[in-house]
């Protein structure tokens, strides 16, 4: 009597076991694109927005403003740039790059897919690829 009320107790929680397996699959939301939508409609509306804010610069804007303004930015790059003059102080060039255009759709900013917007000695001298082309 002991022996089959254990054998049937190993039996039931062996089934158990078996049927909750079962039960655990995976399961895969394939969902009906609403988040992908949303993170779309976001870098569009962000890169429209920063086109938007381009047009508020003004030459002689710190950085503060500039970054009050625009927010923060994709990347940066800063470096001391030495005069050639004698006796000249050296000068520190800060360059915000802010996503303003799409070139692939591959969910990473690139600098192609930004404007520079150029710093020296913390006062706005330009933006876009003149600008920096001429640092």
């Amino acid at each position: 009597m002991m022996n089959t009320r254990l054998t049937q107790q190993l039996i039931a929680v062996t089934l158990f076991g078996v049927a909750s397996l079962g039960l655990s699959g995976c399961v895969v939301n394939v969902g009906d694109g609403e988040a992908q939508s949303q993170w779309r409609e976001s870098w569009q509306q962000q890169q429209e927005q920063n086109r938007t804010y381009l047009t508020k610069l003004s030459l002689g804007m710190s950085q503060e403003q500039v970054m009050t303004l625009m927010g923060t930015p994709e990347m940066s790059e800063a470096y001391i740039q030495q005069s050639a003059q004698q006796g000249e102080a050296p000068k520190e060039v800060l360059v915000l790059f802010y996503r303003t255009q799409r070139n692939q759709e591959d969910g990473k900013t690139t600098k192609d897919e930004c404007t520079p917007i150029v710093f020296r000695n913390n006062a706005l001298i330009g933006w876009g690829e003149t600008a920096y082309s001429k640092i």
